[in-house]
């Protein structure tokens, strides 16, 4: 189970974390991911990290800008947002792999939260 948190309007500019909390797996084995969907679209790929938390991969659209990072005591997975633009307007779902390390595509991650919404007005 995956639960995300930490979703909410913030300003153009501004930073935001998001949090999701992992439970009933095996936490430390798997690579984990953020994922966000805009109205009227598919999810697409945000950031992913494999199950140590080494070499980090992001979208285009946010490389610089967002962080991903986990805590595998804790069974978290964070993402540290900056620099936030009205176009980061979207729901952010938190998504678990079977693997240490997946090509991320949102048909490599079969489990997912339900979702925070983080809208940034213009």
């Amino acid at each position: 189970q995956l639960v995300e948190s930490g979703g909410g309007v913030v300003q153009a500019g501004d930073s935001l974390r998001l949090s999701c909390a992992a439970s009933g797996r095996t936490f430390s084995t798997y690579a984990m991911g953020w994922f966000r969907r805009t109205a009227g679209e598919e999810r697409t790929f945000v950031a992913a990290i494999s199950y140590s938390g080494d070499g980090p991969h992001y979208a285009d659209s946010v490389q610089g800008r967002f962080t991903i990072s986990r805590d595998n005591a804790k069974k978290m997975v964070y993402l540290q947002m900056n620099s936030l633009k009205p176009e980061d307007t979207a729901v952010y779902y938190c998504a678990a792999a079977d693997f240490s390390w997946v090509v991320p595509s949102p048909t490599t991650f079969p489990s997912w939260g339900q979702g925070t919404q983080v809208p940034v007005p213009s």
